[in-house]
């Protein structure tokens, strides 16, 4: 026999004490679990909202690409782009929600932001063309931070879900059934006892 399991007073306040924390861990476990799955839910709608808007945003992008395309000539527009400078200004920073880390992506605003291609050889859909990828990019940096945030819930709501069922199910009713057990035991030794 467990020497905790023994019937005396300082066993059964332990384990009352064990059931009392148990429970409140319950409760704790499923204040948390709501709290990520409303999370969550903010942010798969974000992820929708923002993957709508790249989608509309990519078809203007190549449609400006492709008016540039036919007024200055693909090798034209290809050579200009090879000239941009490469942007690589992005960084991540980790936030904590309820003890998951959440990325939050940084960008600086790049160089790219205005062009650096003389205007007189170019036309303004070449201009709506860069303004409109520079959006998918940031569109894109979004979603990634988005996506990525709501993996990340989702994943913890799993194990938070896992840890309050234990307790639920398994802890819960054993110290329940303990306290039960050595209360029981207690009174009848009482009763002995007495009738001594």
């Amino acid at each position: 026999m467990d020497p905790n399991e023994v019937p005396t007073k300082g066993n059964l306040i332990r384990a009352r004490n064990s059931l009392a924390l148990s429970r409140q861990g319950y409760e704790l476990m499923d204040k948390k679990r709501n709290i990520l799955i409303r999370e969550l839910t903010q942010y798969i709608e974000q992820a929708k909202d923002i993957q709508d808007n790249i989608d509309r945003t990519f078809r203007e992008a190549y449609a400006a690409l492709q008016e540039a395309n036919v007024q200055m000539g693909i090798e034209t527009v290809s050579n200009i782009a090879e000239s941009l400078p490469v942007d690589d200004g992005i960084e991540v920073v980790i936030r904590s929600v309820m003890g998951t880390e959440i990325p939050v992506v940084r960008h600086e605003e790049s160089l790219n932001a205005r062009p650096s291609y003389a205007f007189y050889r170019t036309r303004d859909s070449l201009d709506k063309a860069q303004t409109a990828f520079l959006r998918v990019k940031e569109l894109t940096l979004r979603l990634s931070q988005v996506e990525s945030a709501a993996h990340r819930l989702a994943t913890n709501i799993q194990k938070t879900q896992k840890r309050a069922n234990a307790l639920r199910n398994i802890t819960i009713p054993h110290y329940e059934e303990l306290v039960k057990n050595i209360s029981n035991s207690l009174e009848e030794k009482e009763r002995e006892e007495f009738t001594r």
